[in-house]
């Protein structure tokens, strides 16, 4: 090890707190995410919506990288 860096560490990166709830890493190198809508007031909404808001999403291209920026160790 060079004399200069001796002792010395690389900082580590801190993830995106409110990211971290909201995303999953897949296998593919995406990112899963939660449907919206599915919270409260349930029975006004229809059988359809429900569900497909059941299933689970994937971040789509254009917000990946900011996923990714949030997320620097997922």
């Amino acid at each position: 090890m060079p004399r200069a860096y001796k002792g010395k560490k690389t900082v580590k990166l801190k993830s995106n707190r409110g990211a971290a709830k909201r995303f999953r890493a897949a296998g593919k190198g995406g990112f899963k995410c939660n449907g919206a809508k599915r919270r409260h007031q349930m029975t006004c909404k229809t059988t359809k919506m429900k569900r497909h808001a059941r299933a689970g999403f994937m971040v789509r291209d254009e917000d990946l990288g900011r996923v990714e920026q949030m997320l620097p160790y997922a």
